[in-house]
């Protein structure tokens, strides 16, 4: 971590400069690497296709703007991270994830390997094609600063508990979106589980470190990450490990795609989107 300036540098603007360029290569846990590099990326993908690479701190968030066919992997590299994610059509965010539509239209609340992230104009916007996580929430959304207030004393943005909201607000700031366009969202790496007189039972961990999933996006995207604990996490400390972006260019899903295959839903948001990109 670079040290603080002293009074007497800030006071002097070249000073202050030459203290500032001298952070130069610094690096900490949690940054973006540009340009971006990693040395884990799957068999076949070559460094020049790789787009993204971020750790995002506790509490953090991130957004960015990736292309149909990327490939967008999330690890949860400490084994307490939370991402909430939000997905908007990069072309007319009016366009956004609908989570009562991912779980009425694929008959299933679980998210997993071959489930669909959909529109509310019934397009499939990502996909999961790897998760070794398997412990993801379709049901309560994210944090807010009322809810972290009141379990933890504080709910400010600013403040040492930020809430996911708050970042999910930020990360869509970053394209020109408002508070009224942050949307309902999934937590991937903090599971729920609804039991048989339908109580929400919260399954959030710590978990093993490095796990990982692995998102396809199916149309042009900007997706909005919070990393803040789940809404439901039992204990009563805030709880809040780094978790890593990292999104390479792939190919676009191909007709004989097995998981585009895997039932007359899927064939159908994956017309839509053929659709709306034969304009």
């Amino acid at each position: 971590m670079s040290q603080t300036p002293s009074a007497q540098v800030l006071g002097d603007p070249k000073a202050a400069r030459d203290h500032a360029r001298a952070q130069g290569g610094t690096r900490v846990d949690a940054m973006p690497i540009l340009p971006p590099a990693a040395d884990d990326l799957p068999d076949g993908v070559a460094p020049a296709d790789l787009l993204w690479e971020e750790t995002i701190a506790p509490g953090g968030y991130a957004s960015r703007r990736i292309a149909r066919g990327t490939r967008l992997r999330l690890i949860d590299t400490r084994g307490d991270a939370c991402a909430s994610l939000n997905i908007f059509n990069a072309e007319l965010p009016t366009e956004r994830l609908n989570v009562a539509d991912t779980v009425k239209v694929q008959w299933n609340a679980y998210l997993g390997v071959g489930k669909l992230l959909l529109s509310d104009m019934g397009r499939v916007m990502m996909s999961i094609l790897a998760d070794d996580a398997e412990t993801h929430d379709a049901f309560c959304g994210t944090s807010n600063a009322a809810t972290n207030a009141a379990k933890y004393g504080e709910g400010r943005n600013s403040g040492d508990y930020p809430n996911g909201r708050d970042r999910l607000i930020l990360g869509a700031a970053k394209h020109g979106l408002t508070r009224r366009d942050v949307h309902p969202c999934v937590n991937l790496f903090k599971g729920t589980r609804i039991e048989a007189d339908g109580a929400i039972a919260p399954i959030i961990g710590p978990f093993a470190p490095g796990r990982a999933l692995t998102l396809r996006a199916e149309m042009d995207v900007i997706v909005a990450i919070a990393n803040c604990p789940h809404v439901r996490d039992p204990r009563p400390e805030w709880h809040s490990t780094p978790l890593r972006a990292t999104a390479w260019r792939g190919a676009l899903t191909p007709e004989q795609d097995t998981l585009r295959n895997a039932t007359p839903e899927g064939q159908r948001a994956f017309l839509n989107v053929e659709d709306y990109y034969r304009r």
